[in-house]
């Protein structure tokens, strides 16, 4: 038999010996490498599906827009369109600024394009329901609609007009909803906007009989699509104000709208591989004694310290990478979604890159030997017959704590023992639960800022697109460093109790309770996750602020106190069953194990 298949049967076969163990690690590994490979690979989806709506609908290189009227406009951006740097050009048009109200309550201001019943050569929207415009009909950009809530068939009132919906189209010559202005009226600056079509007469008509601000706009295809900025410099105009906004431009309006999702899913990976080095900590210490007498047993049958080491690390190593393989699918199944919550571009996503790849087996990897390396050199150093016969590890009594501890009520001595005894078991405990308390602050200082709805007076009558994707995305990242850290919990306070049983069991010949014992336990996890709620509190709104506005609201002293509490309330309940159960342990039990 080969060392590699030698290798391959032992890590099998201690797989199938510690199911829950290798799931937990598979969990923990997948979600962190998933979060992060997602927020990695945001960049780089937006960019593909903003390549792909462009191809697909002719977009433009440029769009050249002014806020001025008259024969001087038209004839300056008619120049442009002849210019021997374009080949193609769809315009001079009209776009008509207005309010648009949908179902009667939901209202928005709306850019209205004056556009031909046949698309030409360049800005050829394409319809994703219904037709393209007619007489009399309006057609609607999907992520304007679908903010809505408006559907072909629906009517819309456009200033006091009310309209069909003929079709649903997307397009590459506006910015994704809600910034399809791209210039304000007179040429100012832009607010949030939606975007309509309608034919040039409809829309002539509703500007003239309303005298409402009108722009004049020319989609240019460009010879070179890469020269934009030198087409610019080389247009300016110093007879009339003339916008250029460049197909560059418009890829890059469309990540403002992931400004924070990137850094909430980034961050949010790393807390995650924190919380699950904490958690195979706890699994590694649980597993030393076992650890170490298989690597005595290897030893025995002529093993060397390299292919004991190999055994060792392999089964966590291989937990790891399958973690971070399965986290880049979820990443690569999730990522059309997170990078496009405006429907407002087609197409599909690639998968994560080559450096998101290597990001997230680099996170797999470091927890697996972060966790792994220490307990796996201690089992490969020690001597065979000291393996063979090496129990828990004991922790090395101090004078000076039986002193301290010895006035105090038994679950508290009992406690402030083990946590003493074992700072190393505190430390994953403390890092567990200020990642924990992190993202709840986090979270919480994300819900209190002031948001600017879509609205046509700034209130929540269209809801903030970023700020609810920015909620979501938070919500779901929190949601998953809970479960971690509820896991790390129960499996820490599993692994005291199991290392403690000793010690315990002769606590209880000198007339401690179950009951004492059970909270003694759970004071040994409280009390390291009484630090961590400290340290987590102020940890969490420096996180915020660091990706805050300068303008950003910190939430109530009342509310950050009450997070860190309910952390500690909902960490004492999970201690209880595990350590209960440990506590009801037989005493002639527990001291046969350790004596065996």
């Amino acid at each position: 038999m080969g060392p590699a298949v030698l290798v391959a049967r032992l890590v099998l076969a201690d797989l199938r010996r510690h199911r829950a163990q290798a799931a937990m690690l598979l969990f923990a590994v997948t979600v962190a490498t998933a979060t992060l490979g997602l927020g990695l690979s945001l960049r780089g989806a937006s960019d593909a599906l903003y390549e792909q709506t462009r191809a697909a609908t002719a977009g433009p290189d440029v769009v050249a827009l002014s806020g001025d009227t008259g024969p001087a406009v038209t004839s300056a951006l008619a120049a442009l369109a002849d210019a021997p740097e374009v080949v193609a050009h769809h315009g001079p048009y009209r776009i008509v600024y207005s309010t648009l109200t949908a179902r009667g309550a939901r209202s928005s201001p709306v850019v209205v394009h004056g556009v031909a019943e046949t698309p030409g050569a360049v800005d050829r929207p394409l319809v994703t329901s219904g037709r393209w415009v007619r007489p009399g009909g309006a057609v609607l950009e999907r992520g304007f609609a679908t903010a809505l809530g408006a559907g072909v068939g629906d009517r819309v009132t456009i200033a006091g007009r009310s309209y069909p919906v003929v079709g649903i189209a997307v397009t590459a010559a506006t910015s994704i909803y809600p910034w399809a202005a791209q210039v304000g009226p007179y040429g100012g600056a832009s607010d949030y906007s939606g975007l309509a079509w309608m034919t040039r007469p409809d829309a002539r008509a509703l500007a003239s009989s309303h005298d409402l601000p009108v722009t004049t706009a020319v989609d240019l295809k460009l010879r070179d699509p890469a020269a934009t900025e030198a087409f610019r410099e080389a247009h300016r105009s110093a007879e009339v104000r003339i916008n250029f906004h460049s197909w560059q431009f418009k890829a890059l309006q469309d990540m403002v709208i992931l400004r924070n999702s990137q850094p909430i899913l980034v961050v949010g990976g790393w807390l995650l591989g924190l919380l699950a080095v904490a958690g195979v900590v706890a699994l590694a210490a649980g597993r030393a004694a076992e650890q170490t007498r298989r690597a005595g047993l290897l030893k025995a049958v002529g093993a060397g310290p390299g292919l004991i080491a190999t055994v060792l690390l392999t089964e966590y190593l291989a937990l790891a990478l399958a973690g971070d393989a399965l986290g880049l699918v979820i990443a690569r199944l999730a990522a059309p979604a997170v990078a496009s919550p405006t429907a407002s571009r087609i197409g599909e996503v690639a998968g994560p890159g080559g450096a998101t790849i290597a990001a997230t087996t680099v996170l797999a990897v470091a927890v697996a030997l972060l966790s792994t390396l220490s307990p796996t050199l201690r089992a490969t150093r020690a001597a065979t017959v000291t393996a063979l016969i090496t129990t828990a590890h004991q922790p090395r009594h101090r004078p000076w704590l039986t002193a301290l501890s010895a006035l105090l009520p038994t679950p508290l001595l009992l406690g402030l023992r083990l946590t003493a005894r074992r700072p190393g078991r505190a430390v994953p405990q403390v890092w567990s639960t200020a990642t924990t308390v992190i993202a709840l602050v986090a979270l919480l200082t994300l819900r209190v800022q002031a948001e600017r709805g879509y609205g046509l007076d700034g209130s929540a009558v269209l809801p903030n697109l970023r700020g609810e994707h920015d909620r979501r995305l938070m919500l779901a990242v929190t949601a998953l460093l809970i479960v971690l850290a509820v896991v790390n919990t129960i499996t820490l306070t599993w692994t005291t109790a199991m290392e403690a049983r000793a010690s315990m069991a002769i606590a209880r010949t000198l007339g401690a309770t179950p009951g004492q014992i059970t909270s003694g336990l759970a004071i040994a996890q409280l009390l390291p996750a009484s630090a961590g709620a400290v340290i987590g509190v102020p940890l969490g709104m420096g996180l915020h602020s660091f990706f805050a506005a300068r303008n950003a609201v910190e939430p109530p002293l009342a509310w950050l106190l009450g997070v860190a509490l309910a952390t500690l309330l909902v960490t004492a309940v999970l201690t209880a069953l595990p350590a209960r159960l440990a506590s009801r342990r037989s005493v002639a039990g527990a001291l046969s194990a350790e004596t065996a």
